[in-house]
């Protein structure tokens, strides 16, 4: 037995310090090295710097050096940057053929990005359960939802653990659906070897600062689809239609002749600012060698676990070809009844108590939010999710019952950048600290 597996068996035993037992990690606020995040080194500075002091900002030359490449990548022939990944999920859904009075099929447990905006398409969404153990669109429970103006299911590869795609490809060709794949938690992420964002007819995600692939406030779209990908520019890269539209039928709209440029379908900027195109090119780069670091941290971390009761790991299962990418935003998945049915939030403080990090965990279930129950966002006279639909899609809480009570099933965990194995093996014991002693917790 190492020095080190010794120390973390000491600590599993020793009293709670949510009870006033000694921390299992007294030092945790001097391990920032271990959780910071991006990596920025002196060439990202010097990309964006020489695009400040050139003043290109709002140009797009090196956009497009960085969208080519993004695309290679990813393994698709297109894609195009935006300012955020809110725009480029927006632009998704448009060339998915999402118009007013349509329907979209979108996981409830999600951020709001995913599908709230479908709402300026003047289109609407239908909330499907999660499955438990993915936390992604449960296949299952799609079918259900389909109605005669659906055209769309939208796919989130949630905290970065890949949606089972053949299942949901395989109800799409039934139904003759589009899939969108919204990859902002899953940027890297397989699925059978292959990289989520390509499996879709059109793929979106965000880049913002805390994101796996993170360039400061971005995003981009990628599609195999030559056709979906012009009607995106047209959309809203309004500078680009004369240049880089080819497919007649779309230029002869979007870059019709006129004073300069054409003009955005969509009446909207769909501009990536140069000092993220700038940064995302240096990222780019090392990427790929950086999530596997932090790949073999993360799984360390649930290894040091197995077997613990009350928790288990979110993770693709080992040898499946499939990865989670840069892990974003982790968690557990909990099991109450394993602990004497102590609340998730109190074994999360107790955790945090103990010197560790929780971080984050799940966003909470759209579909029980009022603003898609009654809210009249463009004043229509009725709640717009209903506004122009042919029929009520408004739900119950109780009728997706995994996402409703999703809050008391995941919990976060930390998100280590670095596979320091010492220090994981403490973050680890801070957990099974807990877990192995929540009898006490629940007698308090």
């Amino acid at each position: 037995m190492s020095k080190t597996t010794s120390q973390t068996g000491k600590i599993v035993t020793e009293p709670l310090a949510i009870l006033g037992g000694p921390k299992a990690i007294p030092d945790g606020n001097t391990h920032e090295d271990l959780f910071h995040w991006p990596i920025v080194t002196a060439e990202d500075e010097q990309a964006v710097v020489s695009v400040l002091r050139a003043g290109t900002m709002s140009s797009f030359d090196i956009t497009r050096q960085f969208e080519t490449e993004w695309a290679d990548y990813q393994g698709v022939p297109y894609a195009l940057g935006y300012p955020n990944g809110t725009m480029a999920l927006l632009t998704a859904m448009y060339v998915a053929g999402v118009r007013r009075g349509d329907e979209i099929i979108c996981p409830s447990v999600t951020y709001w990005a995913s599908t709230l905006q479908v709402f300026a398409l003047g289109g609407t969404v239908v909330f499907a359960d999660v499955d438990p153990n993915t936390l992604c669109i449960d296949p299952n429970d799609i079918e259900r939802h389909i109605g005669p103006r659906t055209k769309a299911i939208m796919v989130v590869h949630y905290c970065g653990h890949p949606a089972d795609m053949d299942a949901i490809l395989a109800i799409a060709r039934k139904h003759n659906l589009k899939v969108i794949e919204d990859v902002s938690h899953a940027h890297g992420a397989l699925y059978k070897g292959k990289m989520v964002g390509s499996f879709g007819d059109v793929s979106a995600m965000s880049m913002m600062a805390i994101k796996s692939f993170a360039i400061g406030e971005a995003g981009m779209l990628v599609t195999a689809n030559q056709e979906m990908y012009e009607q995106a520019m047209a959309f809203t890269h309004y500078e680009r239609a004369l240049t880089d539209l080819t497919l007649p039928e779309i230029k002869a709209i979007a870059g019709a002749p006129g004073f300069a440029t054409g003009l955005p379908l969509g009446g909207m900027k769909g501009r990536m600012n140069q000092t993220c195109a700038a940064m995302g090119r240096v990222q780019l780069k090392y990427y790929p060698q950086r999530i596997v670091e932090i790949q073999k941290a993360m799984n360390y971390f649930w290894d040091c676990l197995e077997g613990v009761p009350g928790i288990r790991p979110h993770r693709t299962k080992p040898g499946a070809d499939c990865t989670m990418g840069g892990w974003y935003n982790p968690v557990g998945l909990y099991r109450p009844e394993e602990l004497n049915n102590l609340p998730v939030e109190t074994f999360v403080k107790a955790v945090e108590a103990e010197g560790g990090r929780s971080c984050r965990g799940v966003n909470f279930p759209l579909h029980t939010h009022p603003l898609f129950k009654e809210a009249d966002i463009y004043g229509d006279g009725k709640p717009t999710r209903i506004a122009f639909s042919e029929r009520d899609v408004r739900q119950s809480d109780d009728s997706l019952p995994v996402s409703l009570h999703i809050e008391d099933h995941a919990f976060g965990i930390p998100y280590f950048k670095k596979n320091q194995t010492d220090l994981i093996e403490r973050y680890a014991a801070a957990f099974k600290k807990v877990a192995c002693q929540a009898e006490k917790l629940s007698s308090k």
